[in-house]
């Protein structure tokens, strides 16, 4: 959903308050899942109205989202098992217990018990953990306490805790600002207007006069030629306003115009808050504003975060292993501690790989987070397990059809057979992977696990260099986008390497290439060596918009993980380097971010990380900005060794960072999740290698060390390496591999158990050790 539709809703909850639909309200609350009206799960909790409770809940979460869900849902469902306990209602415990309850024994089987034998028990206060319950009332308020911290520190309730500060009625304010507005397009306007109905546009003509343009046969958004916007998209919402005069400026890239003006100001835009943000009106040309730098403050900042951000939290929350509330041992505050911005940066260096050339672009797998595919300066492919430090697959440059080729690229590779990688990337679901040469090539390989990678599409796409390759699915079907040197965009179906689409007007070659969807209207951005950025629709009818980025230089395109926020980086052939939010309801830079050199030693490349990072190699180092602050948020060299403008590039969940480094050299760098991650890479290692050892011993139970062989194995095949063998057993069993990390609930413990393997105790006194001696005929059944 876009900003603009977000804070209409925002908008009608504020309504349905001061008009006093409650029930609506909260309905709306939870439907939308934009705002957590904490007030009322409190009065929600205190009354025990515990199915409204859960119901509240699952507008925002569910059970096995994370950690702290689980322990949420545990902890009112225990409640409420009490509760029932306390009055002697044993059928209402036993249900309870089956139906709420027996979800949480997958997890913890011990507490599951435990919790079933408080049935025996005529008082359950004989529990020695429960023995301080309380009444129903007091017992309700302790675990409000608890769940509020919970609810706080929970990465799915970010931004969701707080209503916006708005101006009272403020809808109402909205409406009549269009209803004066559409008053001043009439003809013939009355002194004291009747206004009858908001369905239709007002007008005060008589009664056959002529009637303000409807925005049905408005032109700005008809279906225009080449130069124009986007065809209409079908019939507005609510509220929507009739066009601005002719003397108003186009609407802006990405949406209905978007420019709120008083009403006695004319000739000004209007909001459409009914329509859907999307590229309903990209216009051609227009001249972005002349300051580019100026921070706009802009109500569309506030994006939603989808899912959950890998946080630096590892043992804050004892999944339910308890019968007690939660504690947060070591945080008296728990939300303002633990998302401590630089803290969940990957800033350690945890691994150091050679690649045995310069790294030039770099992708990491979207599901096996920490599989690192690589392209260098010679051409080389690598592709790197980098938890377990091993290169799956190194291949160097080769033609694999070259009859195939066309006669300018054999005479190209005769003449000077180096090439290099511009760019390589996975697609979607990491089943294919493309890489971009410098010589008319795109390579199209399948990858199948471990170092399975197999030959799919080779495709003579470019006269030149081919600058960038993406992967998109228009109308559902898996298609390549390519860029080159001949100044054009091509679209190839990914499956035949059939050529669909061909899109020509840029006049320098083509750099970059970012498509992207919104309200599913799908759409290819483009920017050329001399800084035009350009939109494409897959039809072929040319571009919708002609802008320039900043600096007129090499730029690249990039959004925000949940679509909603729009970035650029480039760098002019001054050196002079940029980093820009832009507005997509206006096709203007809406921020300029601070802190690069004067001079950048080459192209700067960037990456954007958890809907709220931005990140660029600059001067020898990683730079990071916060995305809603201008100013720069901290800079890291990783230890020293890096080249003037490093190639980098996060994994999905943020918790890595990969650099290119000199010395043909690949710097990994983690925050706490990842060094986690890794160290769970080196004791599954540990276990899969002790097992085998212990394998060839007679005496050992063999069935046992090949299981946990199996387990590392598959754990490592799959990229689940973060996660303990025994969660990679449990997932098989289960066929469930979605957020393992999250749902189980000893994963922790487990993991402190593993690394005191590493740790060596020194023996001072005899009374430490002890001898025992064992049958020489006993068999080993445990290790």
């Amino acid at each position: 959903m876009s900003s603009l539709s977000r804070e209409l809703v925002f908008l009608i909850l504020q309504f349905l308050d001061e008009e006093k639909f409650k029930e609506t309200v909260h309905k709306l609350e939870q439907d939308s899942g934009f705002y957590f009206n904490m007030k009322y799960f409190e009065d929600e909790v205190h009354n025990g109205n515990w199915d409204e409770v859960e119901k509240y809940l699952s507008g925002f979460t569910k059970v096995d989202d994370n950690r702290y869900s689980m322990k949420i849902f545990f902890e009112i469902r225990k409640q409420k098992y009490l509760e029932a306990l306390d009055k002697h209602d044993r059928s209402k415990a036993v249900e309870i217990l089956v139906k709420d309850l027996k979800v949480f024994s997958t997890f913890n089987e011990d507490l599951f018990k435990e919790i079933t034998q408080l049935l025996t028990l005529e008082n359950f206060r004989e529990n020695e953990q429960l023995s301080k319950y309380g009444d129903t009332k007091s017992a309700r308020a302790i675990m409000l306490v608890e769940l509020k911290k919970l609810i706080e520190a929970n990465p799915l309730f970010r931004d969701k805790l707080q209503f916006p500060n708005l101006k009272n009625s403020r809808l109402r304010t909205l409406i009549n600002q269009s209803l004066n507005w559409q008053h001043q397009l009439c003809k013939n306007p009355r002194p004291n207007p009747d206004i009858k109905t908001l369905f239709v546009d007002h007008s005060c003509g008589q009664p056959n006069g002529a009637r303000a343009q409807s925005p049905a046969n408005n032109p700005l958004l008809g279906s225009l030629p080449k130069a124009g916007g986007f065809p209409p998209l079908g019939a507005h919402g609510p509220f929507q306003p009739t066009p601005a005069p002719a003397s108003a400026p186009l609407a802006g890239w990405m949406s209905n115009p978007s420019t709120v003006t008083h009403p006695a100001v004319s000739g000004g835009g209007a909001i459409g808050l009914g329509a859907p943000s999307i590229p309903a009106a990209l216009k051609h040309p227009r001249t972005p504003p002349t300051n580019p730098s100026a921070d706009y403050p802009s109500g569309d900042s506030d994006h939603v975060a989808k899912r959950a951000r890998p946080m630096g939290i590892s043992d804050e929350v004892n999944l339910p292993g308890n019968l007690l509330p939660v504690s947060f041992p070591g945080h008296g505050h728990g939300h303002g501690q633990t998302f401590n911005a630089p803290d969940d940066l990957p800033k350690a260096v945890v691994r150091t790989l050679n690649q045995g050339s310069s790294p030039t672009s770099m992708d990491f797998h979207p599901i096996q987070l920490t599989l690192l595919l690589v392209g260098t300066n010679v051409g080389d492919i690598g592709l790197w397990e980098v938890g377990s430090r091993e290169r799956l697959v190194l291949r160097n440059f080769k033609v694999w059809d070259l009859n195939a080729c066309s006669m300018p690229l054999q005479k190209d590779l005769v003449k000077d057979p180096g090439v290099l990688v511009n760019r390589v990337i996975w697609s979607p679901d990491g089943s294919l992977f493309g890489v971009a040469y410098s010589r008319h090539i795109v390579q199209i390989c399948s990858y199948h696990g471990n170092d399975e990678v197999h030959q799919h599409l080779e495709i003579d796409a470019h006269v030149g260099g081919v600058n960038d390759v993406a992967f998109s699915t228009p109308n559902k079907q898996l298609c390549i986008i390519t860029c080159g040197d001949d100044k054009t965009i091509k679209v190839w179906d990914a499956s035949t390497g059939k050529k669909l689409h061909t899109f020509e007007g840029h006049e320098a070659p083509v750099y970059s290439i970012c498509p992207h969807y919104k309200e599913n209207i799908q759409f290819i951005f483009s920017t050329a060596l001399d800084g035009k950025i350009k939109a494409w629709l897959y039809d072929n009818l040319g571009s919708r918009i002609d802008y320039e980025a900043p600096g007129r230089g090499c730029t690249t395109m990039a959004y925000s993980a949940d679509g909603t926020r729009l970035f650029s980086c480039g760098t002019s052939k001054d050196g002079e380097s940029f980093i820009v939010e832009w507005n997509e309801s206006e096709g203007a830079v809406k921020r300029t971010y601070l802190g690069f050199r004067k001079r950048s030693l080459g192209v700067v490349q960037f990456d954007t990380t958890k809907n709220r990072f931005l990140a660029a190699g600059d001067d020898f180092s990683i730079k990071f900005w916060d995305m809603d602050s201008v100013q720069l948020l901290t800079t890291i060299d990783a230890d020293g060794g890096l080249p003037g403008s490093p190639c980098i590039r996060f994994n999905k969940d943020g918790t890595l960072l990969a650099v290119s480094a000199n010395d043909n050299g690949i710097k990994i760098l983690a925050n706490s999740d990842g060094i986690m991650l890794m160290r769970k890479f080196e004791n599954l290692s540990f276990d899969a290698s002790r097992a085998s050892e212990s394998s060839v011993k007679p005496t050992v139970n063999t069935t046992s060390a090949a299981a946990v062989a199996a387990v590392a194995a598959a754990a490592t095949s799959t990229g689940l390496a973060d996660r303990s063998a025994s969660v990679v057993a449990i997932a098989g069993m289960n066929g469930d591999a979605r957020n393992l990390g999250d749902v189980k609930p000893r994963l922790t413990e487990e993991s402190n158990d593993k690394s005191k393997i590493w740790k060596l105790t020194e023996i001072n006194e005899p009374s430490q050790c002890r001898s025992l001696r064992l049958p020489e005929n006993s068999r080993v059944t445990k290790m």
